[in-house]
Parts: C-alpha cells; structure tokens; sequence
C-alpha cells in the first residue's frame, strides 16, 4: 500500500495502541482469582493463550515493517532546496532550535550590565559587558529564524505529500 510519512504515523500510533489494549487485556486476563467457594469456570475470564500470542506478534511485525519503510523512506528521500535527507533534516532542525535559543538571547542582551555583587557593601562595582556585536547576533538570529521555518515547512511538505510503498 502507498502512504505519505504522516499517514504511517498515523497507522503507527493506531497499531501501537492496539498491541498496548492487547497487552493489557492479556495482564488483566491470563490470571484470575477466584474464591475457594466460587465455581472457577463461572469466574475464569475469556483468554487464550495461542490467539493472544498470534495477534500480538501480528501487530508487532506490521510495526517492524511500518517503522522500517519510515526509516529507508527518510534516508533516502531528499529534502526538495536543502540537498538532505529526511533523517539529515530530523537531525539539522533541532540543531537550527538549539542555535535559534542561544541566537534569540544574545540578541536581547544590553552591551554593558550591572552584576551583583556577592559581596555586602563592597566598594567595587562589577560590569558584564557584551563581546559581540549584538546587532549582528540580531541579524544571525533573524536569519536562522527563517532557515529554521523553511526547512520545517519543507519537511512537513515531504512528510505531508510524497508517498512510499508499505508491505504490511
């Protein structure tokens, strides 16, 4: 079947939180307690333990083959005007965040601050002072601000549009 990265996401959480009902109706049901009085069989929940296995070792190889057509998917399409894959971009994006923070506070800064002093009544006064331009910081950050948006919209575009074979 075809599909766009954002649509095996989609199947991926389905599949997942349905191996997680399976798992957990298996936990609630494989063991049960009854009381010595009770009649066992009125008491014994609906359980069997070949189905079970079968089922949940069917969802969790649809989940091997869904995730590894993601991953040959993201390492070998490339981002249209970034000349990178996929799984280049997932590592590229939180690097421009990272950038883009450090970038965003060097740009408020004041060129010369007042520190505290640690010391009461201490005659000596002490100054943090910018060694950067912080205008120039502004302008970096501007820029990267648009990378950064760029290459997001790219991506969610790819992920949104371009479909892959999945044998489920």
């Amino acid at each position: 079947m075809k599909m766009t990265s954002a649509q095996a996401a989609k199947l991926l959480r389905q599949l997942n939180d349905e191996l997680q009902t399976l798992q957990l109706r298996e936990s609630n049901s494989s063991t049960f307690i009854a009381a010595l009085q009770e009649d066992i069989e009125t008491v014994r929940p609906d359980y069997s333990f070949a189905e079970m296995r079968t089922a949940q070792a069917e969802l969790q190889r649809k989940i091997r083959r869904l995730k590894h057509a993601v991953n040959v998917f993201n390492t070998t399409t490339v981002i249209p005007g970034f000349d990178m894959t996929i799984d280049e971009m997932l590592v590229y994006l939180p690097q421009l965040t990272r950038d883009c923070g450090v970038l965003s506070v060097m740009k408020d800064a004041m060129p010369k601050v007042r520190e505290r002093s640690s010391y009461s009544g201490a005659a000596v006064i002490d100054y943090r002072y910018a060694n950067y331009d912080i205008a120039e910081a502004g302008e970096c950050y501007t820029a990267l601000s648009e990378a950064l948006a760029k290459a997001q919209t790219a991506l969610d575009l790819v992920n949104n549009t371009v479909e892959f074979e999945v044998e489920l």
